[in-house]
C-alpha cells in the first residue's frame, strides 16, 4: 500500500509541476516577450483563468504526503523550514502582482509590479529545483529522522552541505531553463501576432540549453546519488521513463520545426513528467536519502502512516481525484482558444 501511496504522490507533483510549470514559465518570460502594456496584459490573462487552480495541486500533494507518510513530511517541513517560508512568500508575491498590477494606471505601479511578477516566478522555478535536487543528493539526516540546513555552507558536497551547493544549484538553474522553455510555449499555444513569435523563438533557442543540461544533469546526477543508475540497472524496465523523457525532448524539436503550438506543448509536458518519474523511479524505496549514514534515510516503509489508515484514505483520495479532474477538463475547456489584445479579460 505504501508504494501506491508513493506512485500517487509522484503522479500529482507531476501534475504541479506541468501545470503550474507553465505558468511560472510564462512569468518568468514575460518581460522578455512582451514590450507593451497590452502584450504583457496578453500574456497575464494566457494564465489568467488558470494560474491560481494549478497550484492547488501544490496543496493537495502536500496534504497528501502529510496524510501517507507523516514522518516524511515532519522532517522535511522543519528541515527546509527557511526555504519553504521563501516559495510561501514568493508565492504570496506572485499571486499579488497579478492582482494588484491593474488597481492603479500608473506607468510606475505597473512596471513595479511587473517585475515582481516575473522575478518571484524566476526565482520559484530555481527554488523548486534546488529542493528536487536536496532530495536527489540526500540531506544530512540524524538517527532520528530529523535535520537542519542552512540556506549555503561552502557550496561542497558532504556532511555539512546547505540547501543550495553546486549540485542544487545546477538542478535549480536546469529547472529555470525547463520551466522557461515549457512557459514559452504555453504563451505562444495561447496567444498571436509579436508575442506569439517572441515566445515561440524563446523556445526554439532555449530547447538547445535544455538538450545540454539534460545530458549534463543526467551525469552528474548519476555520480552524486548511484542509487539512480544502480536502480535502473536492477530494475531494466525503469528505462521507459527516461525514454518518455527523450521522446518528449525530441518531440519538442519535431513539432516546433512543423510550428504545431499545440504538439510543441505536448511534447514538452511529456518531457517534465519522464524527468520527474524518471528520478522517482532510481530513488525508490528511498523517500529522503540520508548523506550522513544510510541507514538513517527515510523511505516509503519507515515514513508511511499506518495500513489501516492508508487503505480507508485510497477510496477518499480516489473520490477526490475524479472531481478535481472534471474541474481541470471544465476550466481548460472553456479557456480553448487564442487570447487576443485588447478583448475584455471577462471573456475568458
Amino acid at each position: 500500500m505504501q508504494t501506491v501511496w508513493f506512485c500517487l504522490i509522484a503522479i500529482m507533483i507531476a501534475m504541479y509541476v506541468v501545470l503550474d510549470g507553465f505558468d511560472l514559465g510564462a512569468g518568468a518570460i514575460h518581460l522578455w516577450v512582451a514590450k507593451g502594456e497590452g502584450e504583457r496584459q496578453q500574456v497575464i490573462r494566457s494564465i489568467g483563468p488558470v494560474w491560481d487552480g494549478n497550484e492547488v495541486w501544490l496543496l493537495a500533494a502536500g496534504g497528501t504526503l502529510y496524510f501517507a507518510f507523516p514522518a516524511l513530511y515532519a522532517s522535511g517541513f522543519s528541515g527546509f523550514y527557511l526555504p519553504l517560508m521563501i516559495v510561501l512568500w514568493l508565492l504570496i508575491l506572485r499571486g499579488i502582482a497579478v492582482e494588484f498590477r491593474g488597481q492603479l494606471t500608473s506607468a510606475v505601479w505597473l512596471k513595479f509590479w511587473d517585475v515582481v511578477f516575473s522575478g518571484a516566478s524566476l526565482l520559484l522555478a530555481v527554488f523548486f529545483g534546488a529542493a528536487l535536487g536536496n532530495v536527489v543528493r540526500g540531506v544530512p539526516l540524524n538517527d532520528q529522522g530529523y535535520f537542519f540546513e542552512a540556506l549555503w555552507t561552502n557550496f561542497r558536497l558532504g556532511p555539512n552541505t546547505g540547501i543550495l551547493d553546486w549540485y542544487t544549484t545546477i538542478v535549480g538553474m536546469a529547472a529555470l531553463v525547463t520551466l522557461t522553455l515549457h512557459g514559452a510555449l504555453w504563451v505562444a499555444l495561447k496567444t498571436e501576432g509579436h508575442v506569439h513569435d517572441r515566445s515561440f523563438g524563446l523556445a526554439r533557442g532555449t530547447w538547445w540549453i535544455v538538450l545540454v543540461v539534460t545530458i549534463v544533469l543526467t551525469a552528474i546526477t548519476f555520480k552524486v546519488q548511484p542509487g539512480v543508475p544502480a536502480n535502473l540497472t536492477a530494475h531494466p524496465w525503469g528505462y521507459i521513463f527516461p525514454a518518455l523523457a527523450l521522446s518528449g525532448l525530441a518531440g519538442m524539436a519535431w513539432f516546433m520545426r512543423k510550428h504545431d503550438d499545440l504538439k510543441s506543448f505536448l511534447a514538452s509536458c511529456t518531457y517534465i513528467v519522464g524527468m520527474l518519474t524518471s528520478v522517482v523511479f532510481g530513488l525508490y524505496p528511498l523517500v529522503l536519502p540520508a548523506s550522513t549514514n544510510p541507514t538513517y534515510s527515510l523511505t516509503v516503509d519507515n515514513a508511511k502512516a499506518g495500513d489501516y489508515g492508508l487503505r480507508i484514505g485510497l477510496a477518499w483520495w480516489i473520490i477526490g481525484m475524479i472531481l478535481v479532474a472534471f474541474y481541470t477538463i471544465h476550466v481548460y475547456r472553456s479557456f480553448a482558444g487564442k487570447v487576443k489584445i485588447g478583448e475584455s479579460e471577462k471573456e475568458y
